[in-house]
This record gives C-alpha cells, sequence and structure tokens, in this order.
C-alpha cells in the first residue's frame, strides 16, 4: 500500500503533518525527496482542503442547531 492509498486512513493532524512535511521537502530536500513530495503534495492537499471544508460545515451545523428559535410576535 503506497503513502497515498493510506491518506484516506489518516487523523486529520497526521494529514496536516505530512502535508507540511511534504511542502518542506519539496522546498529543501534532495532530487529524490523532491520527488516524492511532488508525487505526494496534490493528494494531500486535496485531502486536506476536504477535511477543512468538512469540519466548517459540521461546525456551522452545530451552530446552527444551538441556535434558539426566535420568537415571533403575534
Amino acid at each position: 500500500m503506497t503513502l497515498i492509498e493510506k491518506i484516506p486512513t489518516l487523523t486529520d493532524e497526521q494529514v496536516v503533518n505530512l502535508l507540511a512535511n511534504a511542502r518542506r521537502l519539496h522546498a529543501d530536500g534532495d532530487e529524490r525527496q523532491q520527488a516524492a513530495a511532488s508525487e505526494l503534495l496534490p493528494a494531500l492537499e486535496a485531502a486536506a482542503t476536504a477535511r477543512r471544508s468538512e469540519r466548517l460545515a459540521s461546525a456551522q451545523a452545530k451552530r446552527t442547531a444551538a441556535r434558539k428559535p426566535k420568537t415571533v410576535a403575534a
């Protein structure tokens, strides 16, 4: 199983850490590390963005559910 195949099983924190490491190696690593990071970056960025969107949507839904309904004066 490749690292790209393991991304869905990683926690949000692990994805963020792996993304940070891949970005660092892409900028400062040797040729082999840069090539490996280049392969991983698109998948990691997509996973991180999707997970962030899911967290934001979940938080929004939670806030909406916690609001008291408005009372209308009759």
